[in-house]
């Protein structure tokens, strides 16, 4: 069954011919296809009531809707038309000569993306249904209820989001109208049958005030993480069940009730909640989840509105912090020392769904669980494994079946790019429409990868991120060299260790800046909530590769920003000025960095977390340590003074110093170049755990 469908369960079909064709009584006639448009003649554009009998090459046939195969096979359809004599009708008469005119440049573009017809009418093997009627059809041909059981399951959910108006009452004056339909679906793990009833939002007009949500940041997650293993707070998960009805609707809107409300149909109803489809659903259900967060107590944090904080007191050790509740649109993260009460209590407001109330398993594509230190201690550590393994997996597929001709996975890649490669200087052929959209999907995957854990590549995914626009033959060949990559290197943990870091106060030096900087301060904010808990420490690991980009000689900022052990914040990207001196690209990347964790500082003191000592911040550039932290240092190049002083300041405000390492052992050099050997496997091991070594855990 699964060797017959692609990565979705759709089949594809190849046409061998056109058969026969046939008309109904829905299709339009010459002269109702003749109308006006504000006052000028015009014709109706419809393909509605014909259908042709498809032979394919597998010796099956099927009645096929012209609308469907207009779009697959356009010009063997217009040659049909002409040769069965019925290139005339208002089906074919407004769309046959023009197909038939560019007959060769559309021919060309069908060629390059080997088109095949998408049998939409089965998923895995299994007959769709595109109404509830046909649904029933089925059933009924099958012998079985399970598309009506779909059905009738999705019904009693959604019902309540209908009021439905008695017997010629017409729709209140200023609400706007949609259509509302079931879509159908077959699960993969059980072939199981899904109904969806969905409104037509796109058809009515809502201000973006309605319709903006936002959802908690991966950064706040991290950080959310690290102070629940720093504390030793228990995790919680929940999905919120059929989340956007249980929201009100914030939009007036009407429908036409279908046949899946039995003996309701054709009656006007008016949506009382925020159903699937509308553009104001997901605002309206964060909405209404903020209101059962500030019933329970908990209030936003005004550095990222979607983690609610409440502050705690844990009665077995008299422990004071702050629980939170991190809402990912339905997924819903408590952390508390009690999470399983705070679970009950939002179960009243919300039900959630059965099974899932637990350990977080996963959370954003990865696989989250708590791990435990030879040494007692535990963590929570993220795996972005198995998102890595389905999208290696996928990727090999398309390759087999579009792209064997010419590209291939290497059988073995110890490193991200092959050796020497330089994406800028690459010169090779362009890449044609369809292998240029497979090449940006696969850039938007890595990209994902690296945003849950994979930071490994995140110089490589940049590098070739730039060339999305126009991307070349090597672009794709060093990309799907990255995928051989993960398949060899797809196990790895991004470990949040909450563990206090050695740092060696000695090597950052204190001076004093009230000559140059008189009465500087950080500015702490003036509404932050108490701080509650353990306080913690940030280290900024910040570099640069001069002048790496070798057709524009930009440099490339590199940083990675850690919570105690934990990294929480990671960048690597070509700066926007060309800067003509390694200490001038070295002061851009430190300012880059420097302006990112004040933002996290922010962000700490908004969540009530204590940070009392500056940022201790981590270059290899001993010109631009000595510059930065000692007060009588002269700036020598004008074109440098804004990063000068922007870094020198932060230093003289105490919010952070900077000390020297070597270059073989800081680990933003990973995101600046391409490393390869001993010193890339030592840079990664200090990241990312379970690729090389175990790093001490004892499960």
């Amino acid at each position: 069954m699964y060797a017959q469908c692609d990565v979705d369960g759709n089949e594809y079909l190849l046409l061998e011919a056109f058969v026969d064709h046939q008309k109904s009584d829905a299709a339009l006639t010459l002269e109702q296809q003749k109308t006006n448009h504000n006052g000028r003649p015009s014709i109706r554009k419809s393909t509605a009531g014909w259908k042709l009998c498809c032979q394919w090459l597998d010796g099956s046939t099927s009645w096929v809707r012209l609308s469907e195969l207009k779009e697959s096979h356009p010009v063997q359809v217009a040659e049909y038309a002409v040769a069965a004599g019925i290139d005339h009708e208002p089906a074919f008469n407004w769309w046959v000569r023009h197909v038939l005119k560019k007959r060769d440049r559309i021919i060309a573009q069908v060629k390059q993306r080997n088109a095949r017809y998408l049998k939409k009418t089965h998923k895995f093997g299994i007959e769709m249904p595109k109404s509830v009627q046909e649904a029933l059809e089925l059933d009924k041909k099958n012998g079985n209820n399970l598309w009506g059981d779909a059905i009738k399951k999705e019904m009693q959910n959604v019902r309540i989001a209908f009021d439905i108006l008695p017997d010629g009452t017409t729709a209140p004056i200023g609400y706007q109208q949609v259509r509302c339909h079931m879509i159908f679906d077959v699960k993969m793990e059980d072939f199981r049958r899904k109904a969806r009833l969905v409104a037509g939002g796109h058809t009515t007009e809502a201000p973006p005030t309605l319709t903006y949500a936002s959802v908690v940041s991966r950064e706040t997650v991290r950080i959310a993480l690290t102070m629940a293993a720093l504390h030793g707070l228990p995790i919680m998960a929940a999905d919120v069940m059929n989340a956007y009805v249980t929201a009100p609707n914030k939009e007036k809107i009407w429908t036409t009730l279908g046949p899946e409300f039995g003996s309701d149909c054709g009656k006007k109803a008016i949506i009382v909640r925020a159903l699937y489809g509308l553009k104001s659903a997901g605002a309206a259900f964060r909405s209404h989840l903020g209101e059962c967060m500030r019933n329970l107590g908990y209030k936003p944090c005004l550095a990222d509105p979607d983690l609610w904080m409440k502050p705690e007191y844990d009665p077995s050790d008299s422990f004071k912090y702050w629980s939170y509740i991190l809402c990912y649109v339905d997924d819903i993260l408590v952390i508390h020392h009690q999470p399983e009460d705070v679970i009950k209590k939002i179960d009243k407001y919300f039900p959630l769904k059965p099974g899932s109330v637990g350990k977080p398993d996963m959370y954003l594509g990865t696989k989250l669980r708590e791990i435990t230190f030879t040494n007692g201690e535990k963590a929570w550590a993220m795996s972005p494994s198995k998102y890595v393994q389905e999208s290696v997996s996928n990727c090999v597929k398309h390759v087999k079946a579009n792209m064997s001709d010419m590209f291939n996975l290497p059988k073995k890649a110890i490193n991200p790019f092959p050796t020497d490669y330089e994406p800028m200087e690459d010169g090779t052929p362009e890449l044609d429409a369809e292998h240029a959209s497979y090449y940006q999907q696969l850039i938007g995957i890595m990209r994902w990868m690296v945003e849950i854990g994979r930071i490994d590549i995140d110089t490589q995914v940049s590098m070739l991120a730039s060339h999305v626009a126009l991307p070349r033959q090597g672009h794709m060949s060093a990309a799907l060299h990255i995928m051989a990559y993960l398949r060899d290197h797809h196990n790895s943990r991004m470990v949040f260790d909450a563990h206090e870091p050695e740092i060696v106060k000695s090597d950052f030096k204190k001076y004093d800046w009230q000559e140059f900087y008189r009465d500087a301060k950080e500015a702490l904010p003036p509404n932050m909530p108490p701080a509650r808990g353990r306080a913690v420490d940030l280290r900024l690991y910040v570099d640069s590769d001069h002048a790496g980009d070798k057709v524009t000689r930009r440099s490339r900022t590199g940083y990675i920003i850690y919570l105690n052990s934990a990294p929480i914040q990671w960048l690597s990207k070509k700066q926007s000025t060309v800067e003509t001196s390694v200490f001038g690209a070295e002061f851009v990347a430190m300012k880059h960095g420097i302006e990112t964790v004040r933002g996290i500082r922010y962000k700490l003191r908004m969540m009530g977390i204590e940070v009392d000592n500056p940022t201790y911040v981590y270059g290899d550039n001993m010109s631009v340590v000595t510059n930065s932290s000692k007060p009588e240092s002269q700036l020598k190049k004008k074109c440098n003074s804004i990063c000068y002083h922007a870094v020198r300041e932060s230093v003289a405000m105490g919010e952070s110093l900077v000390s020297h390492i070597s270059t073989d052992k800081n680990p933003a050099d990973l995101m600046t170049k391409t490393l390869v050997g001993i010193k890339r496997r030592f840079l990664v091991s200090k990241l990312l755990y379970d690729i090389y070594d175990d790093h001490g855990i004892a499960k």
